[in-house]
């Protein structure tokens, strides 16, 4: 399928490649289809942010990452109740992001680590639910990176 997105043009879309949230995304529960873009840089690595591109809205994507790159002990309790509409996950196949607020100022980067993206990739079934712990709507990411990004360099 071709898409016309605001950020990316136009892009293919594999209908394997699409993700369904049955409940939409916080904010917009009418965008149910969404596919992942990643950003790959220098020697086709993966950058650490990716895109979350609604089908329904191409104007509409979401900017998400793995929120182990920024806190390596991320690990949410969730309500399984609020699992179900994914199927049945497992280690192997959950894929977890969150997404990221990119203000003016990019040194107040920030990830939502109180609203996960939970994907299941086997079943491309995926809801983002807000989990019961204390993690903050705003975790500022900017120096994190930065520090990662200085120990790469060495």
């Amino acid at each position: 399928m071709q898409l016309n997105t605001k950020l990316f043009g136009e892009i293919e879309v594999e209908e394997e490649k699409i993700i369904f949230f049955e409940k939409g995304i916080i904010g917009f529960p009418h965008c149910q289809r969404f596919t992942l873009i990643y950003d790959e840089g220098e020697e086709g690595k993966r950058k650490n942010i990716s895109w979350l591109q609604s089908i329904e809205e191409p104007a509409f994507a979401l900017p998400v990452m793995d929120p182990l790159l920024v806190k390596e002990d991320y690990a949410p309790q969730v309500d399984q109740e609020l699992l179900k509409p994914m199927g049945a996950l497992t280690e192997e196949n959950t894929y977890v992001l969150v997404t990221v607020t990119v203000p003016e100022d990019v040194k107040k980067l920030s990830v939502n680590l109180k609203a996960p993206i939970i994907i299941n990739v086997a079943e491309r079934k995926a809801g983002q639910i807000i989990v019961e712990d204390s993690f903050p709507v705003k975790y500022p990411i900017y120096e994190i990176l930065q520090e990662k990004k200085e120990k790469a360099g060495e």
